[in-house]
């Protein structure tokens, strides 16, 4: 089945039946903490993995089995793990990948902020050596993967805010000759765009609270393993309790139904407003992966389908400062000012003050993050509409 079918139907109807031989025809929400069996020796088989079925919900739910099953089918991966957060799934996906691994990462130094943060201050005091570098330069990658010999890379398809693309193809290739993971967030592209198990990663992580579930109603994350990470991954679950909520996991899968068809109307919106920004007398630059100029050019036609191009644009206010920001996002009258991207409405956000608040201005600097920037995910709304805001409230000095 193609993609957008199987966003529809994976996952539902396989799980529950009443007597009468009815089946739900969405998978419902189940809020036990825990089951039994009739037979006490199945629930024994059951905790050894020798059965499938339930037992505890830390270990398993059927709501979460469900999204699960979907979203691994989405990704082309073995299975999944559903997480209570985005950051929690790249937790994950790292404790997994290190488990009998070198404890050495290679990361894009292009990362979301909470990402950086959490490898400088969560995993390097636990022994996790981190080495930063840009993987848009794969001479530079191939030799740092010879020298520091890493048991794990990790990357975005698109980089955030700047919206870089890494020629992923090759680099799961440089990581697969060295023996180590690669981890790749694909948030901001979806697997409408890009599944990057079907290169060569090993984990591919989502925050289900974007593109996926779409509507800025629920915090979620989930990995998605190949077949070689797959137990491990699900055998520390276990004990680390990272579980997504059965509420969460529902809207999450309520969401997925629509994502493909929500995300070609936002990537189409979005090509419109980046054409326009860049023709405005106030706009410094703008980025996004459609411009012909984009320096990974190359890497965007290769990896991305034919005029899917993302739904995020970053832009640089010509000669502003973060009061002329602040001034033109308190201007907004319909583009949400607020910290998140992938809903259906369009949201600005300003990395410096909120993606990437924790990361120093020397750092966000260096990373070509400067204090005029912006970042729009762009929503469904009629693009007409979402250019007269972005007019009116550019128009503010």
């Amino acid at each position: 089945m193609k993609l957008h079918t199987r966003a529809v139907h994976t996952g539902d109807r396989k799980r529950t039946s009443a007597a009468n031989g009815s089946v739900p025809s969405t998978t419902p929400i189940y809020t036990a903490s825990s089951y039994f069996y009739n037979d006490i020796d199945q629930l024994d088989r059951v905790f050894s993995n020798e059965t499938p079925g339930q037992s505890y919900a830390r270990y398993g739910n059927p709501t979460n089995d469900a999204l699960e099953e979907l979203m691994a089918s989405l990704e082309s991966g073995a299975g999944a793990l559903a997480c209570s957060s985005g950051m929690a799934a790249v937790h994950m996906a790292v404790n997994t990948a290190l488990t009998d691994r070198r404890r050495v990462l290679l990361a894009a130094n292009a990362l979301y902020g909470a990402t950086l943060n959490m490898l400088a201050k969560v995993f390097e005091p636990q022994g996790i050596e981190t080495i930063f570098l840009d993987f848009c330069d794969e001479a530079a990658l191939r030799d740092a993967i010879a020298e520091h010999r890493p048991g794990a890379l990790l990357m975005e398809t698109i980089s955030n805010p700047l919206l870089r693309v890494p020629a992923l193809d090759r680099i799961a290739g440089m990581a697969r000759d060295a023996g180590a993971a690669l981890i790749v967030d694909n948030t901001f592209a979806t697997p409408l765009m890009l599944r990057p198990i079907e290169l060569g990663a090993a984990f591919t992580v989502h925050s289900l609270t974007k593109f996926l579930s779409g509507h800025g109603d629920v915090l979620g994350g989930v990995v998605v393993s190949d077949a070689e990470n797959l137990h491990p991954l699900r055998m520390l679950s276990r004990t680390l309790g990272f579980g997504l909520g059965p509420f969460e996991a529902y809207l999450s899968m309520r969401g997925i139904k629509t994502f493909p068809v929500r995300m070609e109307r936002q990537c189409a919106n979005a090509c419109r407003i980046a054409s326009w920004l860049a023709s405005h007398p106030a706009v410094e630059r703008v980025y996004f992966p459609a411009d012909p100029k984009h320096p990974d050019a190359e890497n965007i036609r290769r990896l991305f389908p034919q005029n899917i191009s993302g739904a995020m644009i970053s832009f640089g206010l010509k000669d502003a400062d973060r009061e002329r920001v602040f001034r033109v996002m308190n201007a907004l009258r319909m583009i949400v000012p607020a910290t998140s991207l992938g809903d259906v409405h369009t949201m600005m956000l300003y990395p410096a003050m909120s993606s990437h608040r924790d990361i120093s201005p020397k750092h966000r600097a260096r990373l070509g993050i400067g204090d005029n920037l912006l970042r729009i995910s762009v929503g469904i709304e009629a693009e007409e509409d979402i250019i007269a805001d972005l007019e009116q409230a550019l128009a503010v000095k």
